[in-house]
């Protein structure tokens, strides 16, 4: 098989590693790709969002399968053209990809289904979301515990988490007013917040039948104890303590089958990763988000632990044949996931620093990094983006990891470059 993964962060070097390992696998091409995608597959010159031209290069090249990496190209209907053009592709229609193309969408859907989340409200302008916080919460420096959310797509920024009606009126201003996060913005979503541990559940589906994979905690806030603006997610691991099989038999019975049946009613059938974002509350889970594709720092990990032929399921997605392949085996190791960013990220950063130290890292014994913001230039790897790499690892315990994942950590050097320090530190927490 001849396969095309579209995209250029570290999800996507995960999936060229895993992919090009299959024995079924003559040729794998990553567009555009990063400075790792180059070591596993070949980088092709197109954008993820070039339609076009993604869609031309599979008819040259005979492409037996496109697996479509990142949401911004799932949104705009990458794979309704390439399925136009006859051409397999793993991943939701733009239909089925408006469960995280529109998170007033997903919020009314979840609704209308009657599956679990905050409650909350959506407003088209800054000056009616502006009037309900006021009347919600009269005093001036009163506590507003809320979550102000933009609709669209914003690089998994657009998510303001609020303590006080000051907090609240800001996010709402940078949203709907300032337009901080662009057409994002046009519509916004303002809900409870609620208290309890997050997790990400995965599951893979072509709209009939569904495979749920290993629960991961992903870590959003760009510092240490969950403090900072939210990020695009700073690491993540797997399996997680937080969800045992009583907990993941009810997040299927409750959350994946029925939205996966809602989104067939409302003749938008889902094919690709379900990706639900949760909060594990006293009331049990409920839904943050849905995103519809793996989740990145997510995939890293849960890769790692995959030790199947991936492409089987894959191609089963793509031809809506899930239910004719196995399900796939998982090593009884955890792994994690630390992202390593540059400076000034989530917000303004500088690119085209020399990494050094990859080979150093690459040598630490369960370790795999995979990169994200990264090019070549002039035979030298630099940062090009604000999540670097993702220095993934395995061990025997989820604490032998995140020790592995830091000795590697260590050994790379840019200027600027940072990174969390506790990451899985919450499944150490919950073990005790």
């Amino acid at each position: 098989m001849k396969i095309l993964i579209v995209g250029s962060g570290g999800r996507e070097h995960a999936l060229a590693w895993k992919i090009a390992a299959s024995p079924r696998v003559s040729k794998v091409f990553v567009a555009p790709g990063n400075a790792g995608t180059a070591i596993e597959a070949t980088n092709v010159p197109i954008a993820a969002t070039d339609k076009a031209g993604l869609v031309r290069f599979a008819k040259e090249q005979s492409i037996d399968l496109v697996v479509v990496g990142p949401e911004a190209p799932l949104v705009a209907g990458l794979v309704d053209d390439l399925q136009a053009a006859g051409i397999a592709a793993f991943g939701p229609t733009a239909a089925a990809a408006e469960l995280e193309g529109s998170k007033v969408f997903c919020k009314n859907l979840l609704h209308t289904a009657n599956i679990p989340t905050a409650a909350y409200q959506t407003f088209r302008r800054a000056e009616d979301a502006s009037r309900y916080i006021k009347e919600l919460y009269p005093e001036t420096d009163a506590p507003a515990p809320v979550v102000v959310k933009a609709d669209g797509l914003a690089s998994g920024k657009g998510v303001i988490v609020c303590e006080t009606r000051r907090e609240a009126l800001d996010a709402i201003d940078r949203i709907a007013s300032k337009r901080e996060f662009g057409e994002a913005g046009n519509s916004l979503i303002i809900e409870e917040r609620l208290i309890g541990q997050e997790a990400s559940v995965l599951a893979i589906t072509d709209g009939s039948t569904i495979l749920t994979l290993p629960a991961a905690q992903d870590h959003k806030p760009a510092y240490d104890g969950d403090r900072g603006p939210n990020t695009g997610g700073m690491g993540a691991y797997s399996p997680t303590p937080l969800v045992d099989d009583a907990m993941m038999a009810r997040i299927e019975a409750d959350v994946l089958v029925p939205v996966v049946h809602a989104m067939k009613r409302a003749r938008r059938p889902f094919r690709g990763v379900l990706y639900a974002g949760l909060m594990l509350t006293n009331a049990g889970p409920k839904v943050l988000e849905f995103n519809t594709r793996f989740g990145d720092p997510e995939c890293q990990p849960l890769l790692m632990r995959w030790e199947s032929d991936l492409v089987d399921v894959l191609e089963a997605v793509g031809r809506g044949r899930l239910d004719q392949v196995d399900a796939p085996t998982w090593s009884p190791q955890p792994s994690l996931c630390v992202v390593m960013a540059s400076e000034g990220y989530p917000g303004d950063y500088e690119t085209g620093r020399v990494i050094t130290g990859l080979d150093r890292a690459a040598e630490v014994e369960g370790v795999k990094v995979f990169h994200a913001g990264t090019t070549l230039r002039d035979g030298q790897v630099v940062t090009d983006g604000g999540r670097v790499l993702g220095v993934t690892a395995m061990a025997d315990t989820i604490s032998g990891a995140k020790l592995r994942a830091y000795q590697a950590v260590k050994e790379i050097r840019w200027p600027g470059a940072w990174c969390r320090k506790d990451i899985s530190d919450k499944a150490l927490a919950w073990a005790r």
